[in-house]
């Protein structure tokens, strides 16, 4: 007995073991019992194997056909007329799966109650008991893998991160682990991204839900001009309540009774501002109300966007990397226990026209005192036009004119002709090293098909900007010796004080290659939470979110 109830199956098991334990019944009534109970798991079965090739050609119908080749077509997820446990937990999850950033629809969320009635009202009916199974087993593949890699294929599409997407076996993890699993929430919190600041924006995202349920909704009046501490403001009351609502302000914190926009009222405001990538001057002007009347629905939407993200970043990197994150210009380097060794603010490509690209690589070596080969673009859109309107502009600009060998043309006047053969490509511009370089003293090189890197810059003032959408593509770092000194940390000769002085007096394009390369990921996040759970939201600046947002909006299949 013991060796058929394994061979029939999960779906038929318990009710055998129902017979086993009223020894009182006949041994004609037990095997007609028996004889129902096998009937039906060959029906289960049959309907099972009838039902599942038809799912092939939709999303993950394939994955589907691998579970039920696994399990012989026999069911995962009912025990006679019930849900298993872990069925009931699977869809529980998808209930409540907008905590995580995904969508109940997705997951057929409103229709998993009536289908369990349905169930237990069909009292062994094989198609019944079939059509759940696969159903739960469809909706349990996509919610997996959207929790594991996301929902969109980051490859085809303007706002991919890896070379290709993080793969595993689906069909077998859900055989093997989910359907046996007798904790569903610990399995799936298991399989996602192990970043800490991945669950620090789910926690974030959880709290502007809560935010969202308790928010008036009712908009703050526009200013005509900028009110600054001491201006009178009708809506202090209700300022304030938003603010208290968002946690910028106390709970405890009362409006001035004389309506003076004053003390922590200004001091939340500044708080606000801070976190929403505006000046934190305290004015109440037109840009920060405008924030403040910011429905919570669309932050909520950055956070699900920027969850998304985060499950696309490639899984196994040796340590954590480089990161940089365009809306916030900002790099961060991360050290093996997950925390921030390093921050540094950058200026990015701008918006229209130079937008920089969105992957990741891996830091190879490091160039002090570059040269800066200027592309193609710049030299005919630029360099050359500057060049027809003042003959001295190389030798002011430090630049030289070279063949396509490196050899130097000309560092002075320029021939007619020497410009024609600039406007091919069949002469290069370079400018030379030294503190005029628009790449600074140094550059990062991580090999990509866009000839994108990290560097210095003589323009320092720009990172003292809110917005610092200023490069041609390329990202200028306010602290290169300190990245530069992090990354070649196994190497002790290099020095912060080393990394300077080759930077300021050393040899020129010299390159050092790192000892072993460093992972660095440019991502596309528009919210942010820090160490401290402060949650931070910037501006959509190239629109990335926007398409994501309309990939998404087309529901599964997203890829």
């Amino acid at each position: 007995m013991g060796a058929r109830i394994k061979l029939l199956g999960t779906a038929v098991c318990p009710l055998l073991l129902t017979l086993l334990a009223f020894p009182c019944l006949s041994p004609v009534a037990c095997m007609q019992v028996k004889a129902v109970v096998d009937q039906t798991a060959v029906s289960v079965k049959s309907s099972l194997q009838s039902l599942v090739p038809a799912t092939a050609t939709k999303d993950y119908g394939r994955d589907a056909g691998d579970v039920y080749q696994a399990t012989g077509f026999s069911p995962l997820w009912v025990q006679g007329n019930h849900p298993t446990p872990a069925a009931l937990a699977l869809i529980a999850a998808f209930a409540d799966s907008r905590q995580k950033g995904l969508r109940p629809q997705d997951y057929e969320a409103s229709m998993w109650p009536q289908r369990v009635q349905t169930l237990q009202d069909g009292h062994g009916n094989a198609t019944v008991t079939a059509t759940f199974d696969l159903s739960l087993t469809l909706d349990t593949l996509r919610y997996v893998s959207n929790l594991r890699i996301g929902r969109a294929n980051p490859t085809p599409i303007p706002f991919a991160v890896a070379d290709g997407p993080s793969s595993y076996d689906l069909a077998q993890f859900v055989t093997q682990k989910v359907a046996s699993s007798g904790n569903i929430p610990l399995l799936l919190n298991s399989i996602e991204p192990g970043y800490s600041a991945y669950k620090r924006t789910e926690a974030a995202l959880q709290a502007y839900l809560s935010f969202a349920a308790k928010d008036p909704q009712v908009p703050l009046p526009a200013v005509h001009k900028p009110l600054h501490a001491g201006d009178t403001y009708a809506a202090l009351p209700a300022l304030t309540l938003r603010l208290q609502l968002i946690r910028d302000l106390p709970a405890t914190a009362q409006p001035p009774a004389d309506g003076q926009y004053s003390g922590a009222i200004v001091d939340g405001v500044k708080h606000f501002q801070a976190r929403h990538g505006l000046t934190a001057d305290g004015a109440l002007n037109k840009v920060t109300i405008d924030a403040l009347n910011t429905p919570l629905s669309e932050r909520i939407t950055q956070l699900e966007d920027a969850l998304e993200r985060w499950r696309w970043l490639p899984s196994n990197y040796p340590q954590l990397p480089v990161a940089v994150n365009l809306p916030e210009f900002v790099l961060r380097v991360f050290a093996d226990d997950h925390h921030i060794v390093l921050r540094s603010n950058v200026v990015v490509g701008k918006a229209f026209g130079h937008q920089s690209p969105v992957f990741a690589k891996e830091i190879k070596y490091i160039i002090f005192r570059p040269y800066w080969n200027v592309p193609l673009s710049i030299t005919r859109s630029e360099i050359i036009p500057h060049i027809q309107k003042n003959g001295n502009y190389l030798a002011h600009e430090k630049l030289e004119v070279t063949d396509q060998s490196g050899h130097v043309v000309t560092s002075g006047a320029v021939t007619a002709g020497m410009i024609a053969q600039m406007r091919s490509g069949k002469l290069m511009v370079r400018q030379q090293p030294g503190p005029k370089n628009a790449l600074g003293l140094i550059k990062f090189i991580f090999p990509n098909a866009d000839n994108v890197y990290l560097h210095s810059t003589p323009a320092q003032q720009l990172f003292s900007r809110a917005r610092r959408d200023f490069s041609h593509g390329c990202i200028r770092v306010e602290k290169p010796a300190e990245l530069a000194a992090w990354l070649l940390r196994d190497q002790p000769q290099w020095t912060l004080d080393a990394v300077n002085a080759a930077m300021q007096s050393g040899k020129d394009n010299v390159q050092v290659n790192l000892t072993h390369p460093v992972p660095v990921v440019i991502v596309y996040m528009t919210a942010v939470v820090e160490e401290d759970d402060e949650i931070y939201f910037f501006n959509d600046i190239y629109g990335l979110d926007q398409k994501l947002e309309a990939v998404l909006a087309k529901g599964p299949p997203y890829r």
